[in-house]
């Protein structure tokens, strides 16, 4: 016979032979529906080979008879099927043994039947009853049997063949349809069985791969089953406490839960040196209650658990909104830096952006995290001026629940670790309180941060970008910034230029601003010749507020121009009542009549300054400056170096 399927039940038959040549006989009709092994054995020849099937696991029930069937169910853990005997086979026996003589012995296992006396009585036949418990008894039974001239025997298969070694007739007492119907109820068990076998090993493997300890219990607290977690939390060797009292292990609080019926959830123990969260359920089976089962988690885990969810938790300002592509400008200074910006944006140091205040930092800070291979993860930006010391410390590294009167349940996570695995930007951090100082530098070379309120060091990986409008090496010097912080920052630094010396940029960023401000008001105006007057005048400002400044003085004319549209001639009276820093300082030398006039109303001090600015806006390009001063390239060259 081919090697069982596992796909269908396995029956295996161990019988007598001529039982086993009726099972044969009817395989056919069942081979669709399981995989049928037929053994001839008895007792402890069958009794081998059924245990050497169980410890294979290649059968899920067995099929047998009498004695036979008796002695493997008391002896093997697999399902046994018995073959029954029922009235009509018992009486078809008979009938076919009157047939042989009026005198009929039957023997049978174990017990008599009492009622046989008027079947006896009908089939009008001599009718001794024996039984036997063993094989020697049955033995005995022939011997007197024999001795008292009696000629046909009914009875299982090994009876049946005791009589024909005895020359008696044999009749087997199982009939065709018991046989049929035995083997049906052995495929249907099998069925169950495996329906119930694979869903043991669907939770087994549940079990078996829980990060949660898992214990169950029976009535006497013996252990019926344990995970690796539970045995890895307790300490003991795979499989050594099934069968064990748990208490004699480690007391787990279960006796409360088998005495009381009545389970508790998320309830903190301490193990050994561990703290465990752990719940513990009665389990009832057909309302009758049958044993406990324990659930617990290391409660660090659960906090490790805890801190990534709030890490990962979405929160505003979380991601990058600016490319570096974005930055406009044409000038040598701005290109220098976008240089730098890209190059810094592939490692993992530490970056320090400088510049005025409004110069972009915050927009270089987001374009270098862009840029780089945390560019997916996030982005947190905060400003270290705008918070108080402590309120700042709750905010960069997070605080346990009770850490302070107002602390959050639950605690918080902080800044550090929402960023994980991306970029903090750490804004104004010239400004940063001194005793915070000292907590960043540890972030900086640990690479861990302590929330506010606990003693448990968190590993976070981030990438730290700072930004300052201060001179860090004078606030060092003044005792108000840590030197040592100052080095860790200051690896890779960027510094960006204040408009005015980029001022060739002023004209495509100012059109751009006022153009998105427009479209932002919901207007549909396009600018044209609003900045072409305006041009002279911004070119002539200082901007001490730079970018920033930019926006403000851009957002004011959209907002003055998005309701009366864009004039054909410049209203100046109300220019002026709207951006009056602009005109403060009067107008523009260039629009006195001329670029030569116009620089001989320059003072000495700004004419190179004049000049330079001119230089810059054209790209450098002697020729179209000395054009649009109104001088001679020969005049320009020797006023550039009278001045150097």
């Amino acid at each position: 016979m081919n090697p069982m399927s596992s796909a269908k039940p396995r029956i295996c038959a161990i019988s007598h032979v001529r039982a086993s040549r009726i099972i044969s006989a009817y395989l056919p009709n069942y081979t669709n529906l399981a995989d049928i092994r037929i053994i001839n054995q008895t007792f402890d020849g069958a009794l081998k080979a059924a245990r050497d099937l169980e410890k294979a696991g290649e059968v899920d029930v067995f099929l047998s008879g009498g004695s036979n069937g008796e002695y493997l169910r008391n002896n093997v853990s697999v399902p046994v099927v018995l073959i029954k005997v029922t009235g009509f086979d018992i009486l078809k026996a008979l009938v076919k043994a009157r047939k042989v003589s009026d005198r009929v012995a039957i023997v049978t296992y174990k017990v008599t039947n009492p009622e046989l006396e008027i079947v006896k009585q009908a089939l009008n036949i001599s009718l001794e009853q024996r039984s036997y418990t063993t094989i020697e008894d049955a033995k005995d039974c022939f011997r007197d049997l024999v001795a008292d001239g009696y000629k046909v025997i009914v009875g299982s298969s090994i009876i049946t063949e005791l009589a024909e070694q005895h020359g008696l007739t044999g009749i087997l007492l199982y009939s065709e349809n018991s046989i049929c119907r035995a083997l049906e109820d052995a495929i249907e068990i099998a069925r169950i069985t495996k329906i119930e076998e694979n869903r043991r090993e669907r939770l087994n493997t549940i079990l078996r791969n829980l990060n949660e300890g898992v214990v169950a219990v029976d009535m006497e607290e013996k252990v019926q089953s344990i995970n690796p977690a539970m045995e890895k939390l307790l300490d003991i060797p795979h499989k050594s406490a099934n069968g064990t009292s748990l208490s004699s292990i480690v007391d787990l609080g279960l006796q409360e839960t088998l005495r009381t019926g009545m389970g508790k959830l998320n309830q903190i123990q301490k193990v050994g040196y561990r703290t465990i969260v752990a719940s513990r359920i009665p389990i009832f089976e057909l309302g009758v209650q049958t044993g406990a089962v324990l659930t617990c988690q290391d409660a660090t885990i659960i906090q490790q658990a805890d801190r990534s969810i709030r890490s990962q938790s979405k929160m505003r300002n979380t991601t990058a909104k600016y490319e570096l592509t974005q930055i406009l400008g044409t000038s040598a200074p701005i290109q220098r830096a976008k240089v730098l910006a890209n190059q810094y944006a592939k490692t993992k140091s530490t970056i320090l952006i400088t510049g005025e205040t409004g110069t972009g930092k915050e927009l270089f800070a987001q374009g270098i995290h862009n840029a780089s291979p945390r560019k997916n993860n996030p982005f947190v930006a905060i400003n270290c001026a705008a918070f108080p010391e402590t309120l700042l410390e709750s905010e960069l590294f997070g605080h346990e629940e009770g850490a302070f009167s107002g602390s959050k349940r639950g605690g918080k996570a902080g800044l550090f670790e929402a960023a994980h695995t991306g970029t903090i930007f750490l804004d104004e951090i010239g400004d940063m309180p001194f005793p915070l100082q000292t907590r960043l530098l540890r972030v900086l070379q640990e690479k861990e941060i302590l929330r506010v309120g606990s003693n448990e060091p968190m590993q976070v990986d981030i990438r730290v970008i700072a930004a300052t409008n201060r001179n860090l090496k004078q606030r060092v010097s003044d005792g108000n910034f840590r030197e040592d912080l100052f080095y860790r920052l200051n690896i890779l630094c960027i510094n960006l230029p204040p408009l005015r010396e980029r001022i060739q940029d002023l004209p495509p960023i100012a059109a751009h601003l006022l153009n998105n401000s427009f479209r932002r008001l919901g207007s549909n105006l396009v600018e044209e010749k609003l900045l072409e007057f305006l041009l002279p005048y911004f070119r002539n400002y200082s901007w001490p507020g730079n970018i920033r400044e930019l926006e403000n003085v851009i957002e004011r004319l959209a907002h003055y121009h998005v309701d009366r549209g864009l004039p054909d001639t410049v209203d100046i009276p109300h220019l002026q009542s709207i951006i009056p820093e602009i005109f403060s300082i009067g107008k523009p030398p260039e629009l006195e009549g001329g670029e030569s006039a116009q620089l001989k109303t320059i003072s000495k001090a700004n004419e190179a300054m004049h000049i330079e600015r001119v230089l810059a806006e054209c790209g450098g390009n002697y020729a179209e400056t000395a054009r649009k001063l109104g001088i001679s390239r020969t005049t320009l060259w020797r006023r550039l170096h009278q001045n150097m």
